[in-house]
């Protein structure tokens, strides 16, 4: 993922907004209903969303078991249409967050996830609306939280490209290596130099010492300079990581702590 420049794509906080019926519209949840199995069901998916090469390409098949599961779980749920297109929606646009770019971006994920639910349980238009309950608020936070932030590192794994690092150097004052004289296509005619004896006899006897580049020392400094500064980045880099990391822990931890409203008394079941 590359931004503008040529540089990585740094993590973004975006703005929640309403989302029903963005990704799947009546006519999309009119094909949803109608399919009884789980194969049926896959296969709309599928073909709403490009995803019929979900059998060889693992990608694909990451992201139809996502929405399968999304799907059912509004069913278990009694979900209205409106609620099932919203909490769809909420699902789809917080993975899209998560892989547009490959650098840790855990927090504003999360943080834009719940201000997605929020968008849908206050009565504020046109800036939200109350699409659910509070009970419907705490199962759907729950459910993401235990099937796709506990496995965040793996869906950014298999959606964003590895980063890795290649550094280039210029010296001032030092003169730039002069380059080969390889054309494509081309052979280069050979330049025979007149050797004078006393170097010839040298080369035959193979007497002559190798001469150490001046540039040797100069070298040798700046690579036990650069080892040394990629250390102690590597170290700065991991530190931040696992303080990362323990912090989404805790708030998981705080989050399996809060017990499980009672269902069945939010809004919008089916009758």
């Amino acid at each position: 993922m590359m931004g503008p420049g040529g540089g990585l794509k740094q993590p973004q906080c975006h703005e929640a907004r309403i989302c029903m019926w963005k990704y799947l519209d009546v006519h999309s949840m009119d094909l949803i209903d109608k399919a009884q199995t789980t194969d049926e069901l896959k296969r709309v998916l599928a073909e709403l969303f490009q995803l019929q090469s979900w059998e060889s390409d693992p990608r694909a098949a990451i992201l139809l078991d996502l929405y399968f599961y999304t799907v059912q779980f509004s069913r278990e749920h009694n979900f209205t249409r409106e609620q099932s297109s919203a909490f769809f929606a909420i699902v789809k646009d917080t993975h899209e967050a998560c892989v547009e770019t490959p650098l840790p971006n855990v927090e504003e994920c999360y943080r834009y996830f719940t201000e997605l639910l929020f968008c849908h349980a206050v009565r504020r238009p046109p800036f939200s609306i109350d699409l659910f309950s509070q009970e419907q608020l705490a199962l759907m936070s729950d459910y993401v939280v235990n099937t796709y932030f506990r496995h965040f590192k793996l869906y950014k794994y298999a959606f964003t490209p590895q980063v890795r690092l290649d550094i280039s150097l210029s010296y001032v004052g030092m003169p730039e290596p002069e380059p080969t004289a390889e054309l494509a296509g081309e052979v280069a005619e050979s330049v025979m130099v007149p050797v004078p004896p006393a170097q010839e006899e040298e080369a035959d006897s193979g007497t002559t010492a190798p001469r150490e580049s001046p540039r040797a020392p100069l070298r040798e400094y700046i690579s036990a300079q650069l080892c040394q500064e990629l250390a102690q980045l590597r170290l700065e880099v991991e530190e931040r990581l696992r303080a990362s990391e323990e912090q989404f822990n805790t708030k998981l931890a705080l989050l399996e702590k809060v017990p499980n409203s009672p269902k069945g008394g939010g809004r919008g079941h089916r009758k």
